[in-house]
C-alpha cells in the first residue's frame, strides 16, 4: 500500500479519529509486510470497529484489531507478538515514544527476545532514508561475463547442508519455499466428463436435450477423474539426521501446501504425527509447533519400534488409497536384542523384525522411496545392519543431502513409477 485509500481517509476524519486512525494504517502495513492478507478494506473495518468499541482499554483494542485483521487460527501468533510491538505504553521511554518515527530501528528489549518472529523483526526494520540530492554518484558497478562461472546460486545447490553456514542455509529455506512441483495423477474410481470417455453421462444429455426441447439427444460421454497419489512421509530426527531432516522439513511444508492428501510423521524415539501442524501457511509458525510438540529430537534412533508403531496405528489408515512413501533416514538402527540374535544365528537381514516392518508398508503402498544422506559419499557401500535390512523392500534409492538431490526428488515424483523389480540383494551396488 502506497497510501491511506480515499474511503480510509473519510472513515478517519468521519469518527473524528485524529491520529488513531493512522496510526492504525502504519500497524496493518506492519502486517501485511509480516505476511497477513491485510487489504484497504480490513483496515476501514478497524477504524470503524474501533470507534465502536473504544480505547479505554489495551484488551478491547487488542481484540478488535483482531477481530478486523485475523481471519486464521495461524496467524493469531504472528498478530499478537506484532500488537505487542507495535501498540506500546508512551510513558514506557523514549524508545517507545520514537516506535513509529521513520527512521526507527529495532528496539533494543526486542532483539533480546528470543521468542519474537523472524518475519515479524524483518517487516519492523525500516528501508534506509534516500540520499540527499547533492551527494555524489555512487561508483559504477563492475561487471564481468559470467558466462565460465558459477552463480552463487549454483554453488548452492550442490552445497551439503551439513557443510552450509547460517546465512546459506536461510537462502537454501528460500529457495525451497519458491520450489514449484507437479506430480504424477493417478486414476480414481470418480468419474467426470469426458468427450472420449468409455461411459454415457445420462445426466449431461438429458440437460443438453432441453437446448433443442428434445428433439436432438446429443452424445455425452465421461471418464474416470485423475489426481495424484496421497503422500506419506516418514522422517528421521535423530541426532545423525538433525541438519538434513530440518531441511527437509522446509521442503515437507512447501510440499505440504502445494498438494492435497499430505500425511507427514517423524521419529527418533517415538513416532509424531505432524501433519496438522505443517498445515498452517507460515513457515516459521509451523516448524515452531513441530519443534514444541516433538521431544525426541537429535537424540538416539529406533526405526523398527516407530515403524512397528506406523503399522499398527496409522497403516490401514493413511496407506488404503495406494499413497507413495518417502522413508527419510540413514538407516542407522540402535539394533534390538532379537535382531543381534537372529544375525548370530546367520538369518539374513531382511528378515529381521526391522525388515519385516519395511516389508509390510512396502506391501501397503504404491511406490516406496527411501532418501538417505549418507548416498551423497562416492564410496557408499550398504554394510550397516539396517540399511541391509531395509533395502531389499524398497522401489527407490535416493540421495537428500542438498538442494540438487530435492529437485531431483521433484522431478521423480513427476515421472510415472517404474514397475517393481524383485528385490535387490542387501549385498548389491548401489
Amino acid at each position: 500500500m502506497n497510501g491511506p485509500p480515499r474511503d480510509f481517509h473519510e472513515t478517519a476524519h468521519r469518527y473524528n479519529a485524529g491520529k488513531l486512525a493512522f496510526n492504525i494504517m502504519h500497524f496493518g502495513r506492519l502486517l501485511r509486510a509480516a505476511g497477513l492478507p491485510v487489504g484497504p478494506a480490513h483496515l476501514v473495518t478497524a477504524v470503524e470497529t474501533v470507534e465502536t468499541t473504544g480505547v479505554l482499554r489495551k484488551d478491547d483494542m487488542f481484540w478488535a484489531l483482531h477481530a478486523a485483521f485475523v481471519k486464521r487460527r495461524e496467524e493469531e501468533d504472528l498478530f499478537a507478538e506484532a500488537f505487542e510491538l507495535f501498540w506500546r505504553d508512551p510513558f514506557g521511554g523514549p524508545d517507545a515514544m520514537s516506535l513509529l518515527l521513520p527512521r526507527n530501528t529495532v528496539p533494543q528489549d526486542e532483539k533480546k527476545k528470543p521468542n519474537t518472529s523472524r518475519r515479524l523483526m524483518e517487516a519492523w526494520r525500516r528501508p534506509q532514508p534516500p540520499k540527499a540530492q547533492n551527494a555524489p554518484p555512487p561508483p559504477p558497478e563492475e561487471t564481468m561475463d559470467a558466462a565460465m562461472s558459477w552463480s552463487d546460486v549454483e554453488t548452492l545447490r550442490t552445497r551439503d547442508f551439513d557443510q552450509m553456514s547460517a546465512d546459506e542455509i536461510r537462502k537454501a529455506q528460500r529457495l525451497i519455499r519458491r520450489m514449484r512441483f507437479a506430480h504424477f495423477a493417478v486414476p480414481t474410481r470418480r468419474l467426470k466428463a469426458d468427450e472420449r470417455g468409455p461411459r454415457l453421462d445420462i445426466r449431461r444429455m438429458l440437460r443438453a436435450s432441453l437446448r433443442s426441447g428434445g428433439r436432438d439427444i446429443p452424445l455425452r460421454t465421461r471418464g474416470p477423474a485423475e489426481r495424484p497419489p496421497p503422500l506419506v512421509t516418514l522422517c528421521d530426527i535423530s541426532g545423525s539426521m538433525e541438519r538434513y531432516s530440518r531441511m527437509f522439513l522446509h521442503f515437507l511444508h512447501a510440499l505440504t501446501g502445494d498438494r492435497d492428501r499430505v500425511t507427514s510423521f517423524v521419529f527418533g524415539t517415538r513416532l509424531t504425527n505432524i501433519t496438522r501442524w505443517l498445515k498452517a501457511r507460515d513457515v516459521d509458525h509451523a516448524l515452531g509447533k513441530v519443534g514444541q510438540e516433538v521431544t525426541d529430537w537429535s537424540g538416539g534412533t529406533r526405526i523398527e519400534a516407530c515403524l512397528d508403531d506406523f503399522n499398527h496405528r496409522w497403516n490401514r489408515r493413511v496407506l488404503s488409497q495406494g499413497a507413495v512413501v518417502l522413508l527419510v533416514t540413514d538407516g542407522l538402527d540402535r539394533a534390538s536384542s532379537l535382531s543381534e540374535a537372529l544375525a548370530d544365528a546367520g538369518a539374513r537381514p531382511h528378515e529381521s523384525p526391522l525388515g519385516r516392518q519395511v516389508e509390510r508398508i512396502h506391501k501397503s503402498c504404491r511406490r516406496l522411496v527411501w532418501l538417505n544422506p549418507l548416498l551423497r559419499y562416492d564410496g557408499f557401500e550398504p554394510e550397516a545392519y539396517g540399511v541391509k535390512a531395509i533395502l531389499p523392500h524398497v522401489d527407490e534409492f535416493r540421495p537428500v543431502h542438498d538442494l540438487a538431490s530435492l529437485q531431483g526428488l521433484i522431478a521423480a515424483m513427476e515421472a510415472p513409477p517404474p514397475k517393481r523389480r524383485a528385490a535387490r540383494h542387501p549385498s548389491a551396488k548401489v
